[in-house]
């Protein structure tokens, strides 16, 4: 880990990099074009390049799109705290607030996805419309868990470990080889062996050797299991009953191995906006890679109507 600082997500393309003050936090975004504001928020393990293909194709076609580093990821601030889920959804209505704008076309896969249904329903004013790619709505998400044990409990058994202290140690070691092995653990497998696999992965585990980033990006989810028999976590779930008011396109991996696509197909009964399903042959958890082309079209489709 040593000589590694956020410096190493800030890499060059077809955007510009800078850092906006939001919800008492500074945050990295790479951002281009200009138009109607795309909002893109990756998932775990990754950072804001997973949406370097979207950005590109979002803003060639008229709309300003936005990638960031998520509470204490990438280059984004790593306070110790913050990582619940009132919090997180907090930031993204407080950075579409700090770039200008009422609201925004919320992109969000896997973490980013959980954050993007709190969004929506806590601050329904700041998002247009959402797109979720490999997350089910948290209260389905709960739901499967409890009613299925060993169908979704099992398949997101792995993130159990992520409750024991220090686990981060354990993902960082050998130049956070843990992390490659995730990735390649629940993407499809038409993916893992081309050079576009290898060189995220290699990017993905450069990021999370940023001093603080797996400690924080650990936290959010040990807040999800912290908070179940607690006080505030009851609240949240009562407050994510509010239905969903933002017209939403789910899109999900035939072959995803951590929210199965059953899990995932039972969120549309929390939107009363339109909802549209898809399901994508042969892709794991990652669409937004394994299938970058037709997920970018997707988006476009979806921010366009």
């Amino acid at each position: 880990m040593t000589g590694i600082d956020d410096s190493c997500v800030l890499y060059d393309g077809d955007w510009t990099h800078r850092f906006v003050f939001a919800n008492g936090s500074r945050f990295h975004i790479a951002e281009a074009g200009a138009g109607p504001l795309v909002l893109f928020l990756h998932g775990f393990p990754e950072f804001w390049g997973a949406w370097e293909h979207q950005v590109r194709v979002l803003a060639d076609a008229g709309f300003r799109a936005v990638a960031m580093d998520l509470r204490g990821y990438g280059a984004s601030d790593k306070p110790p705290r913050g990582y619940d889920g009132y919090t997180m959804a907090a930031d993204v209505m407080g950075l579409i607030r700090a770039l200008g704008e009422r609201n925004a076309t919320l992109v969000g896969t896997g973490y980013g996805g959980l954050v993007a249904w709190a969004t929506a329903a806590f601050h329904p004013r700041s998002v247009r419309r959402m797109v979720i790619l490999s997350s089910a709505h948290p209260l389905r998400m709960r739901a499967a868990v409890l009613a299925n044990p060993a169908g979704q409990l099992a398949s997101a058994g792995p993130m159990l470990k992520f409750q024991i202290p220090r686990y981060e140690h354990v993902l960082t070691r050998n130049d956070a080889a843990g992390i490659g092995q995730f990735l390649r653990r629940w993407a499809g497998p038409g993916w893992v062996d081309t050079p576009d696999f290898r060189e995220y992965a290699r990017a993905c585990r450069t990021a999370f050797q940023i001093p603080q980033a797996a400690f924080c990006s650990l936290e959010a989810f040990r807040w999800g299991m912290r908070s179940l028999l607690r006080l505030h976590g009851h609240r949240f779930r009562r407050q994510l009953r509010i239905p969903i008011v933002a017209p939403t396109l789910h899109l999900h991996g035939e072959l995803d191995p951590v929210i199965l696509p059953s899990t995932a197909l039972g969120s549309g009964r929390y939107v009363i906006a339109p909802y549209e399903w898809r399901l994508l042959a042969g892709v794991g958890h990652f669409p937004h890679r394994e299938a970058a082309d037709l997920v970018a079209g997707e988006i476009l489709r979806w921010a366009k109507e």
